[in-house]
């Protein structure tokens, strides 16, 4: 009988609704249906989806996924050849990158035209100079950090008050759409994700999505950001990791 399309959105960590979608699409039609109607996925099926999970998740559109697949020539050998190699060269290119964005949020605590009054006026306890000297000595020759640092300069008290309160205020949305059982790939936490996006972009530095995604895995990584943002919810920083990821499939 094959497997439901509910069994087979669990198996493969994706939504019913996408399974529909790449049906209507033809990338991914079902081997057969049951006496009602109802979709049913075979073990060829799955072997489909699998090889599309795995050319989506290297950022390929949907369009180009089918063309590869429906290839001729191709073989799921070659396409097995075909992602491993794609996989290691991202790997490869995400860890340098990695090394030059992780803890650039930090430097967003660097309030250099506030006076120490004004600084923990506005961040708190938190000292917005404490992580400095070790974000300088990491990324100090990046253009992230240069951008960061040219901007920074050039904000006041009510910059920072401005950009803490944005924050803030992002951060409730998020927490309510956890609490109402939002998953990572709704639409409602990727559209969260993508407003995080545009928060950095806006006040640091350019973050496109595949910066935007070493940034999500550096918040479980990092066990100082995974505390900053499970202070708010537990779970938040796992959460925000995913729907980063979905949100940048999403715009590929």
């Amino acid at each position: 009988m094959g497997y439901s399309v509910g069994q087979v959105a669990g198996f493969a960590g994706v939504t019913v609704r996408t399974l529909h979608h790449y049906d209507e699409i033809g990338l991914l039609s079902p081997g057969g249906r049951s006496h009602a109607g109802h979709r049913r996925y075979d073990d060829a099926d799955l072997d489909r989806l699998q090889r599309i999970l795995f050319y989506r998740e290297l950022g390929f559109p949907l369009d180009k996924v089918a063309v590869l697949l429906d290839d001729p020539a191709s073989d799921p050998q070659e396409h097995l050849r075909r992602q491993h190699a794609l996989l290691t060269d991202r790997i490869a290119r995400l860890q340098q990158m990695a090394k030059a964005v992780e803890h650039a949020m930090e430097a967003k605590k660097m309030g250099i035209n506030l006076t120490p009054e004004e600084k923990f006026e506005v961040f708190g306890e938190q000292d917005p100079e404490s992580y400095a000297q070790e974000v300088e000595e990491r990324w100090g020759g990046t253009e992230a950090y240069a951008e960061s640092q040219r901007r920074a300069a050039s904000y006041t008290k009510e910059d920072w008050q401005r950009m803490q309160d944005e924050s803030a205020e992002w951060g409730r949305r998020y927490v309510a759409a956890m609490e109402a059982g939002e998953p990572a790939d709704g639409e409602r936490a990727m559209d969260l994700a993508e407003e995080h996006r545009l928060h950095i972009h806006r006040w640091f530095y350019d973050c496109p999505y595949e910066m935007h995604t070493c940034l999500g895995e550096m918040y479980v990584a990092d066990e100082r950001f995974t505390a900053f943002y499970d202070a708010m919810k537990p779970g938040f920083a796992a959460h925000l990791r995913d729907a980063i990821l979905a949100n940048g499939v999403r715009e590929a």
